[in-house]
């Protein structure tokens, strides 16, 4: 026991340190899936959630992450009508899903017509995090958890295009600047001042250093540090490239109107071309064998988890 003036003084959150929460299967809730056209994406989706236990199994058998519960969590939206919790993965389709949470969730009557700032910043949706510990313990035990995942170049690639190639009054100050000080030898004054212009590779010298001029942001954060696959039990398993499919499968899993459909839209920047295999193709070509592993080496977690082909 600890000495009472010791206990009072420690956080709560102390008392979660290396908690695990064990990946057991638990069959998905069918009752209002109708007609017979869903059966092959059913299929997918229960090998997806065996494959990721089955790495779990191993990964865990050598390594048992140390977190806080609260900090596990802090990426999960909450909607209670329908009883789903959703780990939001950046570049893979999260503003659309938040669209469809606000509607879910009565905030809104159709998808269609919110805005990207509405989406981030209108504040609508609960974080999982923002629940006393009971509340958080009863809704992953007793809620239909959900997770959406991008092939991880494709991902990367996406994020540099969207924050970097375009203006950005917070990444382009915040990262940019930081990034272009750092890794460009002779920077122009304007570069330096502005933060504009990033190239791909800058910025890959940028994530590869332990020593980051600026931190870690959501955009390319690895999925396994931000949804911790392996120490939640996630029912539902997405991927961006089945996106469409996958995702109004889901939706009738949960009892969604039968008029709600997930989105078919571009968030921004619509006529930009798609992140595709190609696409990425051409932005990796900027950067030497060595960069491309240790870039790979970097996503290697992701790349196993869900079962991507490496590049």
């Amino acid at each position: 026991r600890l000495p009472e003036q010791q206990r009072m003084s420690e956080s709560p959150l102390s008392w979660f340190r290396g908690v695990y929460l064990p990946p057991a299967l638990h069959p998905l809730n069918k009752t209002f899936v109708k007609g017979g056209e869903w059966q092959d994406i059913d299929s997918t989706q229960e090998k997806r959630r065996a494959f990721l236990q089955d790495f779990c199994r191993k990964y865990n058998s050598r390594k048992k992450l140390q977190t806080h519960l609260v900090h596990l969590v802090s990426r999960i939206y909450v909607e209670d009508r329908h009883k789903v919790l959703y780990c939001e993965v950046p570049k893979a389709g999260c503003s659309n899903w938040k669209r469809v949470l606000m509607v879910l969730s009565g905030l809104a009557a159709s998808a269609n017509n919110i805005s990207h700032d509405d989406v981030h910043y209108g504040k609508h949706l609960r974080k999982l995090d923002s629940y006393d510990l009971k509340g958080i313990y009863t809704r992953l035990n007793m809620y239909t958890k959900f997770i959406f995942v991008r092939d991880p170049m494709e991902r990367l690639v996406s994020a540099f295009r969207d924050k970097f190639e375009h203006p950005n009054s917070y990444y382009h100050p915040v990262f940019g600047k930081a990034i272009i000080k750092k890794y460009r030898h002779n920077a122009d004054e304007e570069a330096l001042k502005t933060g504009s212009g990033v190239k791909f590779k800058e910025f890959i010298q940028y994530l590869l250093d332990s020593h980051r001029p600026v931190g870690m942001d959501i955009h390319w954060e690895q999925v396994s540090k931000l949804c911790y696959p392996c120490l939640i039990n996630y029912d539902f398993i997405g991927k961006f490239e089945t996106l469409e499919e996958d995702a109004n499968y889901f939706l009738q899993l949960v009892g969604a109107p039968a008029d709600l459909k997930f989105p078919k839209f571009k968030d921004r920047h619509s006529s930009d071309e798609r992140t595709s295999t190609e696409v990425v193709r051409q932005y990796l070509k900027e950067l030497s064998k060595e960069e491309r592993q240790q870039t790979y080496d970097f996503y290697y977690l992701d790349y196993l988890m869900f079962n991507y082909t490496s590049p």
